[in-house]
């Protein structure tokens, strides 16, 4: 089960059914869903499937704002056993993440990746964590570079959960990278 992780201006937890139309809110605007390899939402119903199902992984949450309560994007860590994108060992994780377009520029992404990060080396052993973006995603590309992830490599024809083919660059933090940059931030409470 998903613990709630609190950080400065974010509650990461758990989806909930109830969160079905403010999922739809952001997840239908075709700036978010296609250059991160998804399709928009179509509808309230689209939307709370999702989170009966996708959004129902281990590890998967909701960003909620603090101030308001409204879950705006969401993030999570996908297990080498589990759908991801990287190559992944035994005991490495990958982190996605999307945020709805309002948000976007605040910080509340790399805020929020920060502390799944903290949740990858010290509660869940992990001894790498991956990030991957699509040719052309530079915001998402930006919050890794916030965050200390340094670049892999990258993949030429990878075919995209919608079925086009992409170029995609994988970035990467091994557990030493982070317990240097962990002892300057911390952002998790």
């Amino acid at each position: 089960m998903n613990k709630e992780i609190a950080t400065e201006r974010l509650v990461l937890r758990p989806w909930q059914e109830s969160d079905a139309e403010s999922l739809y809110k952001y997840a239908q605007d075709p700036a978010i869903g296609p250059i991160a390899g998804w399709p928009p939402h179509t509808s309230v119903e689209d939307s709370l499937n999702i989170i009966r199902t996708v959004f129902a992984a281990p590890e998967t949450y909701a960003v909620v704002l603090k101030e308001t309560g409204e879950p705006v994007g969401s993030i999570g860590i996908m297990l080498g056993d589990g759908l991801h994108s990287a190559e992944m060992r035994a005991n490495e994780a990958e982190i996605g993440y999307w945020i709805g377009k309002p948000y976007w520029g605040q910080g509340l992404i790399p805020e929020a990746v920060r502390c799944l990060l903290k949740r990858c080396f010290e509660d869940l052993g992990m001894t790498a964590v991956w990030c991957g973006y699509y040719d052309g995603n530079t915001k998402s590309r930006r919050v890794m570079e916030k965050c200390g992830f340094r670049f892999h490599h990258t993949e030429e024809g990878n075919t995209s959960p919608l079925g086009d083919v992409r170029t995609e660059h994988f970035m990467w933090m091994t557990k030493e990278e982070w317990l240097k940059i962990s002892k300057e931030e911390n952002l998790c409470k």
